[in-house]
């Protein structure tokens, strides 16, 4: 018999019963484990440990990107049009910001109450990713000398920014609160739909319209050594949205009294919320067309992420038919590196970086 822990997550160390029966590895789940000590393996959730040694293999730093070639551009008065530097200082403002949120989720809710070892193995991978992406952010902008005090106090300051990080914080103090813990059915839907807020909203949507503009650039051959770190980002994320995505639908499958019709409904609400979000971002930040892209086609684009988002967490779409208006986007950020609910794999997500021996 199991010794259970008083409280979900805890090392159980004080209450090891001698003699008890063996940890099976079907005692692992996703939430609510108690097991005496949850050790890692044997493993039950193999995509959780091949994410982890995935992310591990992908290692990059900022400070292996020459940042001379952007500084140039952007001291230059004729190199970038005002609207090109708007969008820049306000993608550099809202990552900041929204990165320290999901570092601060990480780290202080959400390995709290994930209960099992291989996913908080990943999880730890992620949080030092999450760093590494606030560092760039700190890299891109000192390397540009831009005004720090202006950009980090955007999300004070213009509305857009404001509301984006507004929306996410009601679900961040949710699952932070210390009081706060997994084991009912309250709980349990409480915490799956903060899961929801966090890897489906904050990953996979808040980010997506400024993503796409720094990647433009890029591929016009302006802002390079920024492009470049937002394409490692940007594939950092697609594994961390890919990862919570399944998680989600892992406590779903253990739990299927939690997805009721009623949840599903205010999950949509949530993601519906979200997209109009972000599409008034895209608006604040492109009142004119710009990099052969207008607002309005980010509003189509949007809800076409937005279905995506649906379909992968198995919801019916939000916007029948809507679809991708840029097609390059689809090579760099969508289908290369993101799965769909029914799929097996991540298609075509190449690793790189891990060490090879000489015999």
């Amino acid at each position: 018999m199991l010794t259970e822990s008083p409280i979900a997550g805890a090392t159980g160390l004080e209450e090891i019963e001698m003699g008890a029966a063996r940890i099976r590895v079907d005692d692992k789940k996703i939430i609510n484990c108690r097991a005496d000590l949850n050790q890692l393996f044997p493993l039950k959730y193999d995509w959780a440990w091949q994410k982890y040694l995935d992310a591990c293999a992908n290692h990059w730093m900022p400070q292996e990107i020459n940042m001379s070639t952007d500084l140039s551009l952007w001291k230059d008065p004729n190199g970038l049009t005002d609207d090109e530097r708007t969008i820049i200082k306000r993608a550099l403002g809202f990552f900041s910001t929204a990165d320290s949120l999901v570092a601060n989720n990480l780290v202080l809710a959400v390995y709290r109450h994930i209960t099992n070892p291989e996913c908080r193995q990943y999880i730890l991978r992620q949080a030092f990713e999450e760093a590494i992406h606030t560092h760039s952010y700190t890299y891109i902008i000192e390397s540009l000398g831009l005004d720090e005090s202006e950009l980090f106090n955007m999300y004070r300051e213009i509305p857009s920014i404001h509301d984006k990080a507004a929306w996410s914080i009601p679900y961040t103090h949710s699952i932070a609160d210390p009081n706060f813990s997994t084991g009912t059915p309250e709980t349990n839907r409480r915490f799956l739909r903060d899961l929801i807020a966090f890897y489906v909203v904050f990953e996979g949507i808040f980010f997506y319209v400024g993503f796409a503009q720094i990647l433009s650039f890029g591929r016009r051959n302006k802002m390079t050594g920024t492009a470049e770190q937002i394409q490692y980002i940007l594939r950092d994320e697609s594994m961390h949205m890919n990862f919570g995505i399944d998680v989600i639908n892992q406590i779903k499958f253990e739990n299927p009294d939690l997805w009721s019709a009623e949840f599903q409904e205010e999950v949509r609400n949530m993601i519906r919320e979200a997209t109009l979000l972000e599409q008034r971002y895209a608006d604040d930040t492109m009142p004119r067309g710009i990099l052969g892209m207008n607002s309005g086609m980010f509003k189509q684009y949007m809800e076409f992420i937005a279905n995506r988002r649906c379909m992968q967490i198995g919801l019916k779409p939000l916007f029948p038919g809507a679809e991708n208006p840029f097609p390059w986007m689809s090579e760099v950020i969508d289908l290369k590196k993101e799965k769909n609910f029914f799929e097996t794999r991540v298609t075509e997500y190449q690793t790189g970086g891990a060490l090879s021996w000489d015999e």
